[in-house]
């Protein structure tokens, strides 16, 4: 009796009642997105291949679950109903991703992820229907409770994964194309298998059937005489729920990943110390406070962070806040000043250089703590204006940041804790160089007490409209471009650079302006500008008052002492070749200029502390404060290809 009724119910569920759209068809579908996904893992597809596969690999699931429909009226047709209205949506998503690839990245993006979203949801509302009213898919036996818990891993993993495609628009069609990929081909494996695993759990149950109702023993174990172990059927659902469960985990882990990295790091930000005091002194350069620094001072130094006058770009009274190295043991001579401009580490307050838990990393900063322990020297460095106090940051306008470092001088100058030359030597990496080169550059009309005995550039900015149109397509490129659109907005509101950014870029320059260029914060910066899926600047604003705000900020000279520029050929953003091209310009000019090439080494690792260029611009430093003559390679300019 048991045996018989169970065959019945088999048959009306499988043959009577609803269609089964495995079939040649279904097989063609489960092949072809199987193919799908593959090619998404395999095959060197450029941008708009991948958003094409990407797509039809979207339309066939559409068209799987269209398909799945019964014949039958009452709830289990609702439900199948639902099933067609998510796989119409879908398919007609995955139908404008292939026929448009050239939409974007953020568009496209866009489109794949509510596809997958969709697709997963659609998983889990079926999971949690009432038996009668889910469809199974093509010929599957009806779902049992683990079956169901498995779907509903698997829809919140195609969730997840959907909404990470929002999160990274362009790494979608780069990186997360793998990820789609796996999605696709996990989709095709269970479109082909499902059919065949159901078509033989079913005959094995019509053979435990026979063998029950002719003998009358286990005829409604299903362990009978050819039935098929009940553990055995299990085996293949307990697979899938094994890889839901993975594909949910791999997914968590991106999400978790991508909010760690995103999110950026926890930074200080500035308190009462940066405020400036009520009645702000006119003159630049006044010690406004010191207070002493405990936190990533070298061993053998004390460290102080200051607070004094400056200028803003228009000339107004600001304040900048700074650090002062010196050595611990020191007698009551003034000690040698070494001068230096920090490189980038981002335009708003938190990313103030005294802020950080390792104050004196930037740059050359090894070499910078063995002149102060072991060669007596003091080492002053700028925040420059709006890093750590009020006040719109001017990112790589050299002018301004030479005020904000020679004013530092000044200012230690007036310090009580220590006693300093006005002779001093200036330094700066990356944005510091530019710095640099500008503060020896206006050193004699801005603060004449001062006596410039050497400037160092270390892979100096200094060709911007070069870089702007060098470096518009990379990452790091695109992050210093949001930089300059969210400072120079401000401080040239004429430009109304915002306002003309190119489509896509201006949610990417917001989130990267809010993020520092230093510590942990800087993976984060540059990954965002990963996801600006053009460059930042169009490119008809290079031929106009922007880009002739950029060229003014080439440091042309002259300079009253030696000059040391450092390239790495190894570097990705300050490009060997334009590097070279302007020191042969200034050569040409009749500036006389040490061009030092560095194999191998790239734009952070030239100033790292195992760097050749460490020894070197020690003992040139120490060479310009003994008066020895300095070389100049103007008519023997090493080679600047990049490795």
């Amino acid at each position: 009796m048991t045996g018989t009724s169970t065959g019945a119910g088999a048959t009306t569920g499988g043959r009577t009642g609803t269609r089964d759209p495995g079939g040649p068809l279904g097989i063609l579908l489960a092949l072809a997105t199987l193919a799908a996904g593959a090619a998404l893992v395999v095959a060197p597809l450029h941008a708009r291949g991948i958003a094409a596969v990407t797509g039809v690999g979207l339309i066939l699931l559409g068209i799987a679950l269209v398909r799945r429909r019964d014949r039958r009226a009452g709830p289990r047709a609702a439900g199948a109903a639902l099933a067609r209205a998510a796989g119409a949506l879908i398919a007609l998503f995955g139908l404008v991703v292939a026929l448009w690839p050239s939409a974007g990245a953020p568009w496209i993006a866009f489109l794949i992820g509510v596809a997958i979203v969709l697709h997963g949801a659609l998983a889990i509302v079926q999971a949690f229907l009432p038996r009668g009213m889910r469809p199974e898919a093509a010929g599957e036996e009806p779902a049992g409770t683990d079956q169901r818990i498995t779907a509903v891993i698997a829809g919140l993993a195609g969730i997840v994964f959907g909404a990470l495609t929002f999160v990274w628009p362009v790494l979608t069609l780069t990186t997360f194309r793998y990820a789609v990929g796996v999605w696709l081909v996990f989709h095709g494996l269970r479109g082909l298998l499902a059919p065949l695993l159901a078509r033989a759990a079913r005959r094995a149950h019509r053979r435990g059937t026979r063998i029950g109702t002719g003998t009358g023993i286990g005829a409604g174990t299903g362990n009978s005489g050819g039935a098929e172990p009940a553990h055995r059927r299990r085996l293949p659902r307990w697979a899938r729920t094994v890889g839901a469960v993975a594909a949910l985990a791999v997914a968590a882990a991106f999400a978790w990943g991508s909010g760690a990295v995103l999110g950026g790091a926890p930074l200080p930000q500035p308190g009462a110390f940066y405020a400036a005091p009520a009645q702000l002194p006119d003159e630049p350069g006044r010690l406004l406070r010191a207070e002493a620094l405990s936190e990533g001072v070298p061993e053998g130094a004390e460290a102080w962070r200051i607070l004094y006058t400056t200028t803003h770009p228009d000339g107004s009274p600001a304040v900048s806040s700074g650090t002062v190295l010196a050595p611990r043991e020191r007698g009551d001579d003034p000690l040698p000043l070494l001068t230096v401009a920090h490189g980038t580490t981002g335009v708003v307050g938190k990313c103030a250089p005294s802020l950080s838990a390792t104050p004196f990393v930037d740059g050359a900063g090894t070499a910078m703590a063995e002149l102060v322990t072991e060669h007596g020297w003091v080492a002053v460095t700028s925040d420059y204006v709006g890093l750590g106090t009020s006040g719109t940051h001017p990112y790589l306008v050299g002018d301004a940041e030479a005020r904000n470092v020679l004013d530092a001088s000044r200012a230690v100058q007036r310090f009580s804790e220590i006693a300093t030359t006005t002779e001093t030597v200036v330094w700066g990496h990356s944005q510091g160089g530019q710095a640099a080169l500008w503060t020896g550059q206006i050193a004699a009309d801005y603060a004449p007490e001062l006596e410039i005995r050497g400037v160092a550039a270390f892979a100096p900015a200094a060709d911007l409209f070069g870089l702007a149109e060098a470096d518009k397509d990379s990452a790091a490129g695109k992050t210093v471009s949001a930089y300059i659109a969210s400072t120079w907005d401000r401080l040239y509101p004429e430009l109304e650079l915002e306002q003309q950014l190119t489509p896509g870029s201006q949610g990417g320059v917001e989130r990267i302006r809010n993020l520092c260029f230093n510590g942990s914060d800087a993976l984060g910066a540059i990954l965002y500008g990963t996801q600006v899926p053009n460059q930042v600047f169009p490119d008809r604003l290079l031929d106009g008052a922007f880009g002739e705000r950029l060229q003014a900020q080439a440091p042309t000279g002259p300079w009253p002492a030696p000059v040391f520029v450092a390239q790495g050929l190894a570097d990705p953003l300050v490009r060997p070749a334009m590097q070279r091209d302007w020191v042969t310009g200034r050569c040409s000019a009749g500036e006389p200029i040490e061009f030092r090439t560095y194999p191998g080494l790239s734009h952070n690792t030239l100033v790292a502390a195992d760097s050749p260029l460490t020894p070197e611009i020690v003992r040139w430093t120490l060479d310009r404060w003994q008066g020895k003559d300095a070389a100049s390679n103007c008519d023997d300019l090493p080679d600047a290809t990049a490795d």
